[in-house]
This record gives structure tokens, sequence and C-alpha cells, in this order.
């Protein structure tokens, strides 16, 4: 075997383990549940992946006021909120899903700012992909 073929195959051997490495990484990253990016987005502020779960209109409740936004309106007012109230953790406390087509959490938001939160969110299958359909932040 020549010179110029060993270097083809061990070239060929690195990039076929490369594009094992990263379809593993992938497939990890694709196995959690719209729920866990949820919970994720708000342990780590990134109102940004919260987003990609939010319909046209979004109900929100933060501290007992209820209000239905626009997607755009609904980013504006969690960013304010989490600007406020920075997570320093966020526990998941209980989850489930009481049909086919819907599935919930509740949690704890503990803010820098020492404030504690409970956090209820409720997503609906819809089109094939859950959506956020009520976001609730109240003070304890």
């Amino acid at each position: 075997m020549s010179i110029e073929m060993k270097r083809y195959i061990n070239k060929l051997l690195v990039t076929i383990c490369c594009l094992l490495v990263l379809h593993t990484g992938y497939a990890q990253q694709s196995t959690r549940t719209p729920l866990e990016d949820m919970a994720n987005a708000i342990r780590n502020d990134r109102v940004a992946d919260m987003a990609k779960y939010m319909d046209n209109f979004v109900p929100l409740t933060i501290n007992n006021n209820q209000s239905i936004y626009s997607r755009n309106q609904a980013e504006v007012v969690l960013k304010d909120f989490f600007d406020k109230n920075a997570p320093r953790e966020f526990a998941v406390v209980e989850n489930g899903s009481p049909d086919n087509y819907s599935k919930f959490i509740i949690g704890t938001l503990t803010a820098t700012n020492g404030i504690k939160f409970n956090v209820y969110i409720l997503m609906r299958l819809k089109d094939g992909n859950y959506m956020l359909q009520d976001l609730r932040l109240n003070k304890e």
C-alpha cells in the first residue's frame, strides 16, 4: 500500500469518527422534550429558546396579572421579567400529562434578588408540535 493511500485512509477514518461524534451529540440533544427545553430556558434566562414554542398569541400570567400577548409582545414582557428577576435556580416540583395532547410542569424559580416564584407551564399539541399554551410566574 502506498503512502498516499495510507494518508487517504487515515483522513477518511478521522472524518468518519468526527461525523459519528457529531451525530451522537445531535441525537442526545434532540431527545429533549419541549418541556425540558422550556425548563432549561427558564434556568438559563433564554427567552429566545422559549419563543420557539410560542404560538401567535401567548397567555402569560405574571404576579397574578393575566394577559394574552402576541408572540413578539410576550418575548418583550418575559425579557423584562427576567431582567428584573434573573434566575438563580429553577426546580421542577411536578410534571405530568393529563391527556395525550397536553403536558405541564410546576416548579419553583428562585431569582438572584431572592424572590421566589411559582411557575406553571402548560404545552399542548398543535399541528404535531407542542406549543406553549399557558405560562404563569407568580410570587410565592
